[in-house]
């Protein structure tokens, strides 16, 4: 398929790409200039060499800018698929070494756990409008909630998220939601504003949901019997006792992504049909026989002899079963092997992917697909 041109092309073609041009695209202040089937990155500074640094799969291999002939002028044309978005850095060479640094030029950045990256949305990408704050929507409340585990021997912390015009005393009982890394997905995909919209818009029931806080969370998340025993015999009972839920399968979701998505669906394996609804996101599910994992570190070996064993033998744990992952990130391998897996079951199993990577307002921009399908508001 040919594309456009892109502008710093054009000029380039016909000569006229000189530092005046260059300046006056930079200080327009889109920067990416994002044209419809490319992005053009810039950078000013001395260097010795500029390049384009992400965390995924499917992008071209050289990112290297390109440096206008006797300026401190750089840039990198770089095409990308409409409706993509990329989270990236740029690696600066300096006589003192290489620096790895946020876009100095671009203003909008995505945060994590970790820091913050820049961010290019290409064209056709928009932020969905239920990830936004709305005036309009009422909000939900949170409170903290702790319960002294048995499986763990420790305290275990979680955040409660109670709906608009929530009623403890009330006799009409409400989902639950539980979720991995609860604090994160409040922090870095603003699942509370997404479920006050989501709600307010009567696209979801308005539902509890429980965001869980790990203790040591790659050992917990790992196909821990110590983190099932948790969730399904003391989180979801004592919640169960203390509010108004729907106390059985089809009001009880799990979800997480990346190793929090092996955590669900392990507990679930675990107790199947305890939880009726999953949602998977960017699952770290790797596995030994499927020809994708190439993950060496003895923190896979449990998932792997984890997702071996169910794929080997899959059986339904859900009803339904929402999985998302985005095809820039390493991990889209794995996805993609286990769906048919989960589908063989007989379990309704939907599939969804991004143009984006592993990141959390990538999992954000799924809710608005999965928590709909999996918990959608009366009629």
């Amino acid at each position: 398929m040919s594309i456009d041109v892109p502008i710093v092309r054009r000029l380039a073609d016909s000569g006229e790409l000189d530092a005046a041009s260059l300046n006056h695209l930079i200080d327009q202040g889109a920067a990416p200039l994002v044209e419809p089937d490319t992005c053009t990155f810039f950078y000013r500074g001395a260097a010795g060499a500029v390049r384009l640094v992400h965390w995924g799969v499917g992008l071209p291999p050289n990112l290297d800018f390109t440096r206008l002939a006797g300026t401190d002028l750089w840039y990198l044309v770089l095409e990308l698929v409409r409706g993509s978005r990329v989270e990236y850095k740029l690696e600066v060479a300096e006589p003192g070494g290489h620096r790895i640094i946020e876009d100095p030029l671009n203003p909008r950045k995505a945060h994590n756990p970790f820091g913050a990256n820049s961010v290019c949305l290409a064209y056709g990408y928009e932020t969905p409008n239920w990830a936004e704050p709305d005036p309009l929507a009422g909000e939900g409340t949170l409170k903290d909630h702790v319960l002294t585990s048995s499986a763990f021997g420790r305290a275990a912390h979680t955040t409660l998220y109670l709906p608009p015009g929530f009623d403890a005393a009330s006799a009409v009982p409400h989902p639950l939601l539980v979720v991995h890394d609860g604090g994160d997905y409040l922090h870095y995909a603003q699942l509370k504003t997404v479920l006050d919209n989501l709600i307010h818009r009567c696209r979801v029931v308005p539902l509890v949901a429980a965001f869980s806080h790990p203790g040591e969370r790659l050992a917990e998340y790992a196909d821990d019997p110590r983190h099932a025993r948790f969730l399904t015999d003391e989180l979801v009972p004592a919640l169960e006792a203390e509010l108004p839920l729907v106390a059985q399968p089809t009001g009880r979701g799990l979800m997480g992504a990346s190793f929090g998505a092996v955590a669900s669906l392990a507990a679930a394996y675990r107790s199947p049909q305890f939880f009726g609804r999953l949602l998977l996101q960017s699952g770290s599910f790797a596995w030994s026989s499927n020809g994708c994992s190439q993950r060496r570190e003895p923190i896979w070996e449990p998932v792997k002899a984890f997702v071996d064993r169910y794929s080997g033998s899959p059986v339904a744990v859900a009803e339904r079963v929402f999985v998302t992952c985005g095809v820039y990130e390493s991990l889209i391998c794995e996805n993609r092997a286990l769906v048919p897996r989960l589908a063989q079951t007989g379990m309704d199993v939907d599939f969804h992917e991004s143009l984006d990577g592993h990141n959390w307002e990538s999992w954000r921009d799924r809710l608005g697909d999965a928590l709909p399908w999996l918990f959608p508001a009366s009629p």
